[in-house]
């Protein structure tokens, strides 16, 4: 069962990273050459441009909440495959009303036991339903974006997460 709370923690760890914009503790959730799939033209083969192009993306979001449920862990000595379904919430107020887009999905992973602990070596994640605004998610060089609204990755660069400065 150690393991299994182990690869929880990590699954869960990813929609942390995410909100608090921190590509950082993707070094604790993903392998160096991870092999990740987010659709058929969203794919990687090493952290560090998934890292940096997943970063360049989330830039565009005034805030954002990842959710990580449902997860389903078989582990086999120094591997194991887990299986999760995750739901999200972009938010941009520049993009219009509604300034949501809203998407739930499953990520099926399969992880390695590294000498630092459990780490995802492979993802395949699949949207299987949006809502809300596509504007969202799409660069548009006239808008204004607003600055002043609470957001996790503000808390993060305030240093107001306590859990944050926990795990750093």
């Amino acid at each position: 069962m150690a393991d299994r709370e182990d690869i929880i923690e990590v699954l869960n760890l990813y929609g942390f990273a995410m909100d608090t914009r921190r590509w950082d503790l993707f070094d604790r959730i993903f392998t160096p050459d991870c092999d990740v799939d987010y659709g058929p033209t969203s794919s990687w083969r090493e952290r560090e441009a998934f890292k940096t192009d997943f970063g360049t993306f989330h830039d565009l979001f005034d805030a954002t909440q990842h959710v990580m449920t449902n997860h389903l862990v078989k582990v086999d000595g120094d591997t194991a495959s887990a299986h999760t379904y995750g739901s999200w919430r972009l938010i941009r107020h520049a993009a219009g009303d509604p300034p949501v887009w809203d998407g739930t999905g499953y990520y099926d992973d399969q992880l390695v036991r590294t000498a630092d602990g459990w780490r995802i070596a492979r993802r395949v994640c699949r949207v299987v339903y949006w809502t809300g605004n596509p504007r969202v998610q799409t660069p548009m060089e006239d808008m204004v974006f607003r600055l002043d609204l609470v957001a996790l990755h503000a808390e993060a660069r305030e240093e107001r997460l306590n859990f944050l400065k926990a795990i750093t």
